[in-house]
C-alpha cells in the first residue's frame, strides 16, 4: 500500500495546485530536488569538475538502477538530455537507408520520433507506413505480421501514447520483429515509472524515454536502453572524448551504449534521476501503476457522466493518460480556464500525434494524467470543475 499523504507531503508542488500533468512533467519529491541542490552547492564549493569526480559512484548507481528498473544490463544504459535526442542519434546511427526501403511505425507515433524518420526517409527515396488498428485502436501485431518482407528497416512504436490512455501490445510487436530479424525502436517517455517493463520480453532493440515524466526525475534527463547484441549495427554520427575515447591511432568507440554519451551534462540532474529511481523502485512499479489504473478509471467515470464532455481515449488496457473534450470549447481555452482554478491539465494538438490525430479527425484534446501521488478529492474537483464549464459552454 502506497502512503498517499507521506507521498504529498514530500511534493512541494502538492501545496499549490490540484497537478495532472504527469504526462509532461511530473512534480519531483523533495529528496529528488535536495540531490540536485545539494550538488549545485558542491559545484560551487570546489569547481564542477572536482564535484563530478565525486560523485562517480553515485552516478554509476544511478545507471545500475535504470537497469533494474527496466531489466537490462547497466552497460546497455546511456544517460540522455532528452527522449527526441535519444531517438534521433540511434535512429541516426542505423546503417543506410535505400531507394524502396519501408519504415513502419504505429499509428500513435510521437510527431518528432516522425520528424526524424522523414528525414531519413526523404533523403534515402525510403517509405514510412503506417500499421493497421485493431478494432479497439491499438496497432494489430497480426497486420504487421502481413506487411514484413525484406524492405522493411525498422518498425517503431510509441508504447503508451501523448494524446491519451491507449497502452499497445509492445511485446506481441515484439516477437514479430524479433521472428523478422527487424530493428525494433519503443518510445516508452509515458511508460518509464508508470507500467512494469522488461526489454527481454519486449524484444525491443532500442528504448528510450524522457524521465521528467512519471518517473519524477528532473527535466533534462533521459534513458536510452540499446540492446547488447544490436549495438555493433549501429554507427554512431559523432564521437566525443567520452564516447570514443583516443587511442595509439585514432578514437576508439565504447562497447557499450554510452557511445551515445557526451563528456558534458549535467551531474546534478542525473543525481536527482537517481533519488527519483530509487524511489520508484521502493514504492514499486506494480503498486504505482493499479494506483495510478485506479484513479484513472475513476476519473473517467465521472467524466463520462458529464453532458457535453467527450472521452477520447482508445484500447482495452489503458494508462494514466485521460484524453476528453468540452462541447463548445478548445481544449486550449479549457486547459487555461481550468488553470484560473488552480488545477493543471495540457492541451494536446496534432503535432505530437498527427497521425493518430489525423485518423481520428481530432484538432486538440485536453489531456488530464493522472499520478499515484493524486488524491480522490483532487479527481472530484478536476470532475466538478469540468462539469462546470460544460454546463456554461452548453
Amino acid at each position: 500500500m502506497l502512503n498517499i499523504d507521506e507521498l504529498r507531503a514530500e511534493t512541494p508542488g502538492c501545496g499549490k495546485v490540484a497537478y495532472f500533468n504527469h504526462s509532461g512533467a511530473s512534480l519531483p519529491a523533495q529528496p529528488t530536488l535536495a540531490a540536485v541542490f545539494d550538488h549545485l552547492r558542491q559545484e560551487a564549493s570546489i569547481g564542477a569538475m572536482d564535484a563530478a569526480a565525486g560523485a562517480q559512484a553515485a552516478l554509476q548507481d544511478a545507471r545500475a538502477l535504470a537497469a533494474q528498473l527496466i531489466g537490462s544490463t547497466a552497460d546497455e544504459i546511456a544517460f540522455m538530455t532528452s527522449g527526441s535526442a535519444a531517438f534521433g542519434l540511434t535512429h541516426a546511427a542505423l546503417p543506410p537507408f535505400h531507394p524502396g526501403d519501408r519504415i513502419l511505425v504505429g499509428r500513435h507515433e510521437w510527431g518528432g520520433n516522425l520528424g526524424s524518420m522523414q528525414l531519413t526517409a526523404a533523403a534515402a527515396g525510403a517509405s514510412i507506413e503506417t500499421i493497421p488498428c485493431r478494432d479497439d485502436g491499438s496497432v494489430d501485431p497480426e497486420a504487421l505480421a502481413g506487411m514484413i518482407d525484406d524492405k522493411v528497416r525498422l518498425v517503431s512504436l510509441t508504447w503508451l501514447p501523448a494524446n491519451g490512455g491507449l497502452i499497445n501490445d509492445a511485446a506481441a510487436i515484439g516477437k514479430i520483429t524479433r521472428a523478422a530479424g527487424v530493428p525494433y525502436f519503443i518510445d516508452a517517455g509515458q511508460a518509464l515509472g508508470q507500467v512494469s517493463i522488461d526489454v527481454t520480453a519486449l524484444g525491443c532493440d532500442v528504448l528510450k524515454g524522457s524521465c521528467r515524466k512519471y518517473l519524477r526525475g528532473p527535466r533534462g534527463t533521459a534513458l536510452l536502453y540499446v540492446r547488447k547484441a544490436f549495438l555493433p549495427q549501429l554507427r554512431p554520427v559523432f564521437y566525443d572524448v567520452q564516447s570514443a575515447p583516443w587511442g595509439k591511432t585514432g578514437p576508439v568507440a565504447r562497447p557499450d551504449a554510452r557511445v551515445f554519451e557526451t563528456i558534458e551534462g549535467s551531474v546534478a540532474l542525473l543525481l536527482g534521476l537517481r533519488v527519483a529511481l530509487q524511489q520508484a523502485l521502493r514504492l514499486g512499479i506494480p503498486s504505482i501503476r493499479q494506483r495510478i489504473s485506479s484513479l484513472a478509471d475513476g476519473l473517467r467515470a465521472e467524466l463520462a457522466a458529464i453532458p457535453g464532455v467527450n472521452l477520447h481515449d482508445l484500447g482495452t488496457e489503458r494508462s494514466g493518460l485521460v484524453s476528453f473534450t468540452v462541447n463548445g470549447l478548445g481544449a486550449q481555452d479549457t486547459r487555461a480556464r481550468l488553470a484560473r482554478e488552480q488545477i493543471v491539465v495540457s492541451a494536446n494538438g496534432v503535432p505530437y500525434t498527427p497521425l493518430d490525430m489525423t485518423a481520428r479527425n481530432l484538432t486538440e484534446i485536453v489531456r488530464a494524467s493522472v499520478c499515484y501521488f493524486n488524491s480522490e478529492v483532487e479527481i472530484t474537483r478536476l470532475a466538478a470543475a469540468v462539469g462546470a464549464l460544460a454546463r456554461h459552454a452548453a
